[in-house]
């Protein structure tokens, strides 16, 4: 996604960025013309996080500062498309998975829900357009979104999926 930076995001900018999400594709932000905006030494990291509170809770996508007049960073962008690209198919062993993940939830395990412990037994990463992980679990249904966002946090922490949707799904096992 390209974004002028004189006019900033704009509500088809997120609109474009949300479909994109929803439909799985890899992201990466490219704010050009970035030499024509007067900077401080935080003035990037300010605009970054403007943008990110507009695109929340979408908070995995890489941005670059760039020019294309001035052809500053532009292979940068490229690269990280490509990084981007990789980790869209990057697959994960199911051990390294299941080592890393069952010692996350067993650190921090899912609230009880009316006095009912969910385990999650099992994790996989199955295969999809996109990645893509199961959670066997004794009650799927009593799994909360913030939990479930807490998992999608741990996986990215530890397997690098920036610029990419991730999926999680919870099945009875």
């Amino acid at each position: 996604i390209v974004i002028d930076a004189q006019q900033g995001m704009e509500s088809q900018d997120v609109t474009l960025i949300s479909l994109a999400e929803r439909q799985g594709k890899g992201i990466v932000i490219m704010v050009n013309k970035w030499d024509l905006v007067e900077k401080d030494s935080k003035t990037s990291e300010k605009f970054k996080k403007d943008m990110m509170e507009r695109l929340a809770p979408i908070d995995y996508i890489p941005m670059i500062f760039a020019s294309v007049l001035e052809k500053q960073r532009i292979f940068q962008v490229v690269e990280k498309a490509m990084q981007v690209y990789e980790n869209k198919s990057k697959k994960i062993p199911t051990s390294k998975l299941n080592d890393i993940m069952l010692r996350e939830i067993q650190h921090n395990p899912p609230a009880s829900v009316r006095g009912k412990f969910v385990q999650i037994k099992y994790v996989t990463q199955v295969n999809a357009r996109y990645p893509s992980f199961a959670f066997f679990t004794n009650m799927p249904q009593f799994i909360q979104e913030s939990y479930e966002r807490f998992l999608e946090n741990k996986i990215r922490d530890h397997f690098d999926f920036e610029g990419v949707p991730v999926r999680l799904i919870f099945k009875k096992k």
